[in-house]
């Protein structure tokens, strides 16, 4: 579930856009004042942060630009009484990615939201990463500790499918129907092969061992313990 954070004064206020956040599926927390809601942006992981303007002792303004310098890149919905363009740009420019004006629609509200969030969406990974192992998905390239890695198409397969499923214990069955594309032959030693000429590729002497056997159960690929 997304985590919101509500900077507020107004205990009525704050309460509708909690109960607006929580109809959209958020989980929203609230802080009255400017001062604990820095404190709070800066020390939890939120998906987006409603800001009040004016916050008693430490103002929105304040707020907003204090976290941009702690490198808290949340996006910031700032809402506030004021509305004449020039405290809508002293906003914008503090740090903050969107203005809201009182009084406001609740769905107005949320709408914003969402389209903040939709911003912060993540962009497909090309790279992935275990430890020091690197797949690059758009190359193929794989290298480990900067050491470039030979891979046959089939290993590349493998190791890809490996790698997206990262800590988690593969059986036989699911990674021999989505590398090779058929149903298992419980008869068959191919992923054994496989996994063989991977592992001696992967780990070189004094290396720790990434890919490991679940002994009944199947792989996985995960960071030394």
């Amino acid at each position: 579930m997304q985590r919101a954070l509500v900077i507020e004064d107004d205990a009525v206020t704050a309460n509708e856009i909690v109960a607006e956040l929580d109809l959209h599926g958020l989980s929203a927390e609230w802080v009255a004042n400017g001062e604990d809601g820095l404190n709070r942006a800066s020390s939890a992981e939120y998906d987006i942060i409603t800001l009040d303007r004016m916050l008693p002792g430490m103002d929105g303004i304040d707020v907003v630009a204090a976290l941009r310098d702690r490198g808290v890149d949340t996006p910031v919905l700032m809402i506030s009484a004021l509305s004449d363009v020039d405290e809508r740009v002293r906003g914008l420019r503090a740090g903050g990615d969107d203005y809201l004006t009182k009084p406001f629609a609740p769905d107005e509200m949320s709408a914003r939201v969402e389209v903040l969030l939709r911003r912060r969406q993540p962009q497909a990974r090309s790279v992935l990463r275990v430890a020091d192992l690197e797949l690059d998905l758009v190359t193929h390239a794989a290298n480990r500790a900067g050491q470039e890695l030979p891979l046959q198409p089939t290993e590349y397969r493998l190791l890809e499918f490996l790698m997206r499923h990262a800590g988690q214990v593969l059986t036989r069955t699911m990674i021999f129907e989505h590398v090779w594309g058929f149903h298992f032959d419980p008869g068959t030693n191919v992923i054994d092969v496989h996994i063989g000429r991977l592992r001696r590729k992967i780990d070189q002497p004094g290396q720790s061992s990434l890919i490991r056997t679940i002994r009944g159960s199947g792989y996985v690929i995960a960071p030394a313990d």
